[in-house]
């Protein structure tokens, strides 16, 4: 593990030491774990996106035409 150094709000300061100590664990524990979740998170939503895109059946008209553009269905 590296040690990092921020700068943040003295309210945000405020929070996350509350916040800590109500968890009973260190600020500097918190604030890696939420980085952590962040990062899980984000690369989760990368992975699904790029799933989506490659899932070409999604496109598929199943061999029927298209509507025109502008057409609605009126049941």
């Amino acid at each position: 593990m590296k040690n990092v150094t921020i700068t943040v709000e003295d309210a945000t300061l405020e929070w996350v030491r509350i916040e800590a100590a109500r968890r009973n664990t260190s600020v500097s524990r918190l604030v890696g774990e939420m980085l952590t979740e962040k990062m899980q998170h984000d690369d989760a939503y990368a992975r699904a996106q790029r799933d989506w895109v490659a899932d070409t059946s999604s496109f598929s008209s199943g061999g029927k035409a298209y509507p025109a553009r502008g057409q609605q269905d009126h049941g």
